[in-house]
């Protein structure tokens, strides 16, 4: 792991001398892209500010003595090397995961990255069938993949409609019952699903929804109620009532209210409940496991965990790779609604 240290010491090193260049041209009135690009021009940043660079604030030229003051520089390095040491230890596990997915052997490697990577194990996903030595192994990747993607998209599509409706009403209305169903909701909230899993086997049973990937929309639907109920209304009380005061004398009933007035003011709170209720059947592997039993209708949680678990298809590689391919989605998810994500559930926290 020398090379491991030697490149951490190196890049604290970098960003503490970028870190330093910069507040030097800052207090010198320069831009703030470009010192930022010199700063990471080893030894260079430094002396060009100070010795090649006129300031544009002369009268600040004194105030960079203060950026040399053991104080700063200390704390400034301080701060790059815990910064340093937290992205390697996010990062390693990260390039291992790739590297493993890229091994042409089935086992676990020994190393963070292989000698001979290949995309074989991608293709095994996708063709359902590959060579590992002396064993043919096959899955139902893309099968999996399908059935994940439709209970997500249809459980995103329901839970925001459903949530958003439910939290509507309690937001807008006075009826009896509204602060006991206020309580109600919140109490359930303490409880994970899971507890319910012999009642659930039961119901769907009852009904001829076992082995029905698509009942799970149900499951995912219900269990988003407490939690995004409360968080929405809180949102929803910050919206004034006069706007829906105003639309009721323009002649707008309650759905025209409520799809062309509510909805829109609330897509930021409304994104973060449609990434997060997207994001939820990719990474549950309870449920599913224990109400689909035939294998081309297991969600992606159940069938990669087969690649790790059954002796007959053990598949480390395979099982990176996949990973790999659940992550994607969902970082995408993730940058796209980066913004309305982070504006939702701070007003949804500080409203009501």
């Amino acid at each position: 792991m020398g090379w491991l240290s030697i490149t951490a010491i190196t890049l604290i090193l970098l960003f503490t001398h970028q870190s330093l260049t910069y507040q030097i041209a800052q207090k010198q009135g320069h831009s703030k892209v470009i010192p930022g690009l010199i700063g990471l021009i080893p030894g260079f940043g430094i002396f060009y500010y100070l010795k090649l660079k006129p300031p544009v604030r002369p009268s600040n030229t004194g105030k960079t003595k203060s950026v040399f003051n053991l104080k700063n520089i200390l704390g400034t390095l301080l701060l790059y090397t815990e910064l340093v040491l937290l992205g390697i230890i996010v990062l390693i596990p990260v390039v291992y995961v790739i590297g493993t997915s890229l091994n042409p052997l089935a086992g676990i490697p020994n190393q963070i990255w292989p000698d001979e990577p290949t995309l074989k194990n991608f293709i095994f996903l996708f063709e359902g069938e590959a060579q590992y030595g002396t064993q043919v192994r096959t899955n139902e990747f893309v099968s999996w993949y399908w059935n994940t993607l439709q209970v997500a998209f249809l459980t995103m599509i329901f839970s925001v409609l459903f949530v958003t409706g439910t939290a509507y009403v309690f937001a807008r209305y006075k009826f009896k019952g509204k602060r006991a169903g206020l309580l109600t909701i919140l109490v359930l909230q303490m409880f994970p699903s899971f507890l319910g899993l012999i009642a659930i086997f039961t119901l769907f049973q009852t009904f001829g929804l076992l082995d029905q990937p698509l009942a799970l929309v149900i499951i995912y639907t219900a269990g988003a109620v407490p939690f995004n109920v409360w968080l929405i209304k809180g949102y929803l009380q910050g919206v004034p009532k006069e706007l829906d005061e105003s639309a009721r004398i323009d002649g707008a009933n309650k759905l025209q209210i409520f799809f062309k007035i509510i909805m829109p003011l609330s897509v930021p709170i409304i994104s973060f409940v449609a990434v997060t209720q997207f994001m939820a059947p990719w990474l549950d592997y309870i449920l599913p496991s224990f109400v689909i039993e035939t294998e081309e209708r297991w969600t992606l949680a159940v069938g990669i965990f087969r690649f790790i678990n059954d002796q007959t298809r053990i598949n480390y590689p395979a099982f990176s790779a996949a990973a790999l391919m659940i992550a994607a989605p969902i970082t995408i998810l993730y940058i796209v609604f980066q913004r309305f994500l982070i504006e939702g559930i701070t007003a949804g926290a500080n409203k009501g």
